[in-house]
C-alpha cells in the first residue's frame, strides 16, 4: 500500500495498548484523520524509536502513513517531532487554551477534509498562546476557525431583520445563528445575552488584515474582554454541534 507524508498537529491521543497509540492527527493537506501507531512506546536496545517515544497532545510532527483516505484507521509508520511546544505546557492557562482549541478543530472537521488555512492557524495560535498575545489570539482563532469550517454565526446585524446593532444589550440565539434586536421575536431554545460593545470587538477582529492567512494589528484584550467572547461561542457551538465541549469548562 503507497504511503503518505504530511505535516500533523495531534488534536487526540488515546492508549491502545501498553506500546500502541489511536491518535487523531491534523495534516495540512491530509486534513483530520486517524491512525493507529503500533510500537509507538517501544525502543531499540540502542533507544532508538520509529515514533521518537511517542506522540504527545499537540506535537506537532512529520507523519508517514497508509493513505487515510484508503481506511477508517490509517497506520502510522514513522513520526518525526518537529515542534513538543515545551513553553506552551508550563503554564497552566495557554495549556487549556490549547487543548480548547485541539477540541474543537476536531469536533468541526470532517474526516480527510484538508483545510490548510486553517492548519497553519492552529500552528501560529499554539505559538502564539505561551506570550502575552494569548486572549486576543485564541479569540481571533475561533471566530477564522468558525468562519472557515462554516459555522461562523451572523454578526453584522440582526438575523431577522437585517438592522445593525450599535448600542444597548442585544440578544444572541444559537438556534437561529446569530443576533437578535430586540424589536424581533426570539425563537424558543437557549438565548444568550450580550452587550453591543461585545458584538463590535467580534465584527473588529473578523475585519482585521491579514498575511498568509494569519491575522495581523491585533488589538490587545484582557480576559474581562475575551472571556465573554469564549462563552458565547462556546455556548453557540454545543447547540449547533449536539457535542459538550469538555474543555470549555476550564477556560471560560
Amino acid at each position: 500500500m503507497p504511503l503518505r507524508s504530511d505535516q500533523c498537529i495531534c488534536l487526540r491521543r488515546y492508549e491502545y495498548s501498553e506500546s500502541s497509540q489511536i491518535l487523531a492527527l491534523f495534516g495540512r493537506e491530509t486534513g483530520l484523520f486517524r491512525v493507529i501507531a503500533k510500537g509507538a512506546h517501544r525502543r531499540t536496545k540502542a533507544g532508538e524509536s520509529r515514533f521518537d517515544g511517542g506522540i504527545d497532545l499537540l506535537d506537532l510532527g512529520q507523519a508517514v502513513m497508509t493513505d487515510p483516505a484508503a481506511k477508517d484507521l490509517a497506520t502510522l509508520t514513522e513520526w518525526k517531532l518537529l515542534d513538543g511546544h515545551l513553553e506552551l505546557r508550563r503554564e497552566y492557562r495557554p495549556l487549556m487554551l490549547a487543548q480548547y482549541a485541539a477540541e474543537m478543530t476536531g469536533l468541526v472537521l470532517h474526516e480527510n477534509d484538508p483545510h490548510p488555512e486553517l492548519f497553519d492557524l492552529l500552528h501560529w495560535l499554539l505559538d502564539e498562546l505561551p506570550t502575552a498575545r494569548r486572549e486576543e489570539c485564541f479569540a481571533v482563532f475561533q471566530l477564522e476557525l468558525l468562519r472557515i469550517t462554516g459555522f461562523l454565526p451572523e454578526l453584522s446585524g440582526c438575523i431577522s431583520c437585517g438592522r445593525p446593532i450599535d448600542t444597548g444589550r442585544v440578544t444572541f440565539s444559537p438556534q437561529l445563528g446569530g443576533l437578535v434586536c430586540g424589536d424581533c421575536p426570539i425563537a424558543p431554545g437557549p438565548r444568550i445575552a450580550s452587550d453591543a460593545r461585545l458584538i463590535r470587538i467580534l465584527q473588529t477582529l473578523l475585519r482585521l488584515p491579514r498575511a498568509d492567512g494569519i491575522p495581523q494589528r491585533l488589538p490587545r484584550m484582557t480576559r474581562a474582554q475575551t472571556d465573554p467572547v469564549n462563552r458565547l461561542l462556546a455556548e453557540y457551538l454545543r447547540y449547533t454541534l449536539g457535542h459538550e465541549l469538555r474543555a470549555a469548562a476550564f477556560v471560560v
